[in-house]
């Protein structure tokens, strides 16, 4: 071992035998590290059974005794006393939770989480970014700083996945994290985490599949560009290609230049006017229903009758039973999500990590399937 090293784990040993415990994220700022730098160390001390590691906490060792023991009498294993009895409680834990908004389709997904902690007595602060750029990792480290345990994160990646060149902090931070509503590809070393989803390609097949059983055959995805278009085109593909349907007209390809809401609302209303008119399309799934409640009568002014011309189901199920002529929509189960991912995390708090003497639980990835409301 190098001497720095050797110095550096000795100072951390110290402070652990004088204080109790600490927590990781504080000792990072307090030694002037980075956070991977001082995962290492704590990772070859608590190997070495000098420290006991929970995640986001350090402390002195306390161990219990197990039934068994080994040669001479000695203790077969030790067993961390919150390791030997998990439990589901979370009470005293704070988990932050980093969402683009509260309003609109993260209002169910926020109250989920909230619900969730505090079923388990623990208490949860939230962080807003508005898709500001930078503003998840400014709001995470600003959650990390008032005491978080553990995030619920939601990083501004436009396509719902980072590049690769953007994401990598959310896997170097030094608690538990669970991705809600968002994935990194494999080998993306946000890969690793846990996460929860709604499986928007899922939800997009569903709604072509039932359109081709009411007799549709050319069907079209009308989605502006949100986190959800990939997911939901990717699922739309699969489907029109496994039951053997139609292609429709192909989406436009992006101007240069970002476009505004009313210039991207008009190149919608212009694809689903010319794909009917001169496309052959019969139905088409529109993601959101905003986008749809708005379009709808546009369309009828410029001659394409909704249902007769072209049928409708709409993506995510916020408003569209409350249209003037209710709408079949696809609901992502946003409250489960955020419930869910908010379990996963509390859970994944009580577990110990690996050096502890207890295997550590796999990560989960969870893709929760939307459900389909068929209205009259």
């Amino acid at each position: 071992m190098r001497p720095h090293v050797d110095q550096r784990q000795a100072h951390v040993l110290a402070l652990v035998r004088e204080r109790g415990s600490v927590r990781v994220a504080e000792l990072a700022q307090e030694l002037g590290v980075s956070p991977v730098t001082l995962r290492r160390d704590i990772e070859a001390m608590a190997a070495r059974g000098e420290i006991q590691r929970m995640h986001g906490v350090i402390s002195r060792v306390s161990a219990e005794r197990t039934p068994g023991r080994g040669p001479g009498g000695a203790p077969s294993a030790t067993v961390p006393a919150a390791a030997a009895a998990p439990g589901k409680s979370g009470e005293g834990l704070v988990i932050g939770m980093v969402v683009p908004t509260t309003e609109y389709y993260y209002a169910d997904v926020v109250r989920g989480a909230r619900e969730a902690v505090e079923a388990r007595g623990a208490r949860l602060r939230v962080g807003l970014t508005r898709y500001l750029p930078g503003e998840d990792r400014t709001q995470a480290d600003r959650l990390l700083s008032t005491g978080a345990h553990g995030l619920l994160l939601t990083p501004n990646w436009e396509a719902g996945s980072p590049g690769p060149d953007e994401g990598a902090w959310t896997a170097e931070l030094p608690v538990p994290t669970v991705l809600v509503e968002r994935w990194a590809p494999p080998g993306h070393p946000a890969a690793a985490l846990d996460r929860v989803s709604s499986d928007h390609a899922h939800g997009a097949a569903r709604a072509v599949q039932h359109l081709r059983d009411a007799g549709h055959r050319r069907i079209a995805l009308a989605s502006r560009t949100t986190p959800t278009t990939a997911r939901l085109r990717a699922g739309y593909e699969a489907a029109v290609a496994a039951l053997g349907l139609e292609p429709a007209p192909q989406w436009p390809q992006a101007d240069p230049g970002p476009l505004s809401e009313a210039e991207s609302f008009a190149r919608t209303l212009d694809y689903l006017c010319d794909a009917v008119t001169a496309g052959g399309v019969t139905a088409a799934l529109i993601h959101s229903d905003t986008d749809a409640i708005m379009l709808i009568p546009r369309l009828q002014a410029r001659g394409v009758r909704v249902p007769e011309d072209l049928a409708v189901i709409t993506y995510d199920d916020e408003v569209a039973g409350m249209a003037d002529v209710p709408l079949s929509a696809v609901a992502p189960a946003k409250h489960e999500v955020g419930a869910r991912a908010a379990e996963l995390l509390l859970d994944r708090l009580r577990t110990p990590s690996s050096g502890t003497g207890v295997q550590e639980v796999p990560r989960q990835h969870l893709d929760l399937l939307p459900l389909l409301t068929i209205r009259p």
